[in-house]
C-alpha cells in the first residue's frame, strides 16, 4: 500500500475496474473505470467513499491492509451514486461503529438503497451543511454543497491543512489507473455524457473552487491532480460554459445504403480542401455515441448529414440530437444536408430538434440530394462547405 499514498496522510484504497463493458450501461469504456476511494489518517480516521459493488471485496481488503488494525471513525460519503456508495452496507457490517457523515439528501438515499438504519439500529450520523467542518486532529475538512454535479446529495470536501479537494464526480475520467489513457479525451468524454448537463451548477461549484487554495485534487474517477491545476480547472470553466474548445467541424451521418455517407465523406474533402484541418466524421449508426457527443463539444461547427427515414430522421440521427439536446448543446454553427429519394424531409426534423436548443446559427444553403449525388448537389455541398469556413 506504500506506493498508493497521496501523502503521508492521505492513502489511496480505490480499485479498478477493467471488466465492465458499459459505464452507466450505456457509455463504452475499453479502457475500464476506476472506483476511487481514500483514506485520511490522524487522531480520528476518515474514509472518503466506498466504490461499486463490482470492487467491495477489493476495496475491503485494501482497506484492512491501510488500516493495519487500526479502526476507521467516519465514512465521508461525499455521492450516492452506485458506483461510489455501492459498498456501504458491507463497510458497516465490518466496522459497525463508524459515524456515517453526509448531508441532509445524503441520509434519506442511504435508506433507499441500503435500509441502513433498519438493519443497523444503532449507526451513527453526522450531518453537514454548507461550510461546516469535522476536526479529525490535525486534518479538518471543510464541505460544500455541489447539488447535480450531478445529483442533487453531492458535496465535495476541501482538506484543509494539505489543501486537498476530495472533489466526487469533478475533474473524473474514464479509464482505469492501471491504464494508459489522454486524460484529456477521457475526462472530456466522461464530463460531457455524465456531468454535461448542469453547467450552471458546475460554474457554481468552481466559484466555489475559486476561494480556496488547492493543492491537489482527489476525484472518484481516475488519476489524482496534483500538477498543472490551472489547466485542469480552465477545461471545466470552458466545457461547463458550453465554449468550443477549438475551431473545427464534426460531420456527423445517418446513412442507410451508403449514399448518404458518401456525401458525408466527399464534404469532409472539401473542407479540408479548403484549409479546414480539424474535421471529424462520425458514423452515427456504427460508431461510439458518446465520442461523436464529446466531438461536438469539442469544435465549434456541426454539419448534420440524415437520410429520410420513414418520412422522418433516420434513428441514430434521432439518437444524437437526442443526447446533444439533454446535455444542453449550445453556441455552435449547424449546417444540414438531408437525403430522400421521393420526399426528403430528414432536414425539417433536423431543424426541429435544433432549434431546441441555446444560441445555435444555422448555416445555408441546406443541400438537399435525392438518391445519390449529382451536380446539383455537388455544386451545394461546394457551396456549404465554404459557407462553414
Amino acid at each position: 500500500m506504500k506506493d498508493m499514498y497521496v501523502s503521508d496522510s492521505v492513502a489511496y484504497v480505490g480499485v479498478d475496474d477493467t471488466t465492465l463493458d458499459l459505464f452507466e450501461s450505456q457509455y463504452k469504456i475499453p479502457y475500464g473505470v476506476s472506483y476511487n476511494s481514500y483514506i485520511i489518517f490522524d487522531e480520528k480516521i476518515a474514509i472518503m467513499d466506498t466504490v461499486d459493488p463490482r470492487g467491495t471485496d477489493a476495496w475491503l481488503e485494501n482497506v484492512r491492509l491501510a488500516l493495519n488494525g487500526r479502526k476507521p471513525d467516519y465514512l465521508v460519503i461525499q455521492h450516492l451514486e452506485p458506483d461510489h456508495s455501492g459498498s456501504i452496507r458491507r463497510f458497516v457490517e465490518e466496522y459497525p461503529e463508524v459515524t456515517l457523515v453526509g448531508n441532509q439528501k445524503t441520509f434519506p438515499m442511504v435508506e433507499q438503497f441500503f435500509g441502513i438504519k433498519k438493519a443497523f439500529s444503532s449507526v451513527k450520523t453526522f450531518t453537514v451543511a454548507e461550510g461546516s467542518t469535522l476536526s479529525l486532529g490535525n486534518h479538518t475538512l471543510q464541505f460544500f454543497m455541489a447539488p447535480f454535479v450531478h445529483w442533487p446529495e453531492v458535496m465535495v470536501t476541501y482538506e484543509q491543512t494539505e489543501k486537498f479537494l476530495f472533489s466526487a464526480d469533478g475533474f473524473g475520467t474514464f479509464g482505469a489507473l492501471s491504464s494508459d489513457i489522454d486524460w484529456i479525451t477521457e475526462a472530456r468524454r466522461y464530463y460531457i455524457n455524465i456531468v454535461g448537463k448542469y453547467g450552471s451548477q458546475v460554474q457554481s461549484l468552481l466559484k466555489k473552487a475559486s476561494g480556496l487554495s488547492i493543492a491537489a485534487i482527489l476525484p472518484l474517477h481516475g488519476p489524482v491532480l496534483k500538477e498543472n491545476l490551472g489547466y485542469y480547472i480552465d477545461k471545466y470553466l470552458t466545457w461547463s460554459s458550453y465554449t468550443p474548445e477549438e475551431e473545427g467541424v464534426v460531420i456527423a451521418y445517418a446513412s442507410l445504403h451508403g449514399n448518404t455517407a458518401k456525401a458525408a465523406h466527399h464534404f469532409e474533402e472539401l473542407l479540408r480542401q479548403k484549409g479546414m484541418q480539424n474535421v471529424a466524421v462520425f458514423d452515427l449508426n456504427r460508431d461510439d455515441m458518446s465520442k461523436a457527443v464529446e466531438c461536438a463539444y469539442r469544435y465549434d461547427r456541426l454539419v448534420l448529414v440524415s437520410v429520410t427515414y420513414d418520412a422522418s430522421l433516420f434513428p441514430a440521427m434521432e439518437d444524437f440530437l437526442y443526447h446533444l439536446k439533454i446535455k444542453n448543446f449550445q453556441n455552435r454553427r449547424v449546417g444540414y444536408i438531408q437525403n430522400g429519394t421521393w420526399a426528403p424531409a430528414a432536414a425539417r426534423f433536423m431543424k426541429a430538434h435544433v432549434a431546441e436548443m441555446k444560441n445555435i446559427t444555422e448555416v445555408e444553403p441546406v443541400v438537399t440530394i435525392r438518391s445519390a449525388l449529382d451536380d446539383t448537389s455537388l455544386a451545394d455541398l461546394e457551396a456549404l462547405a465554404s459557407a462553414m469556413l
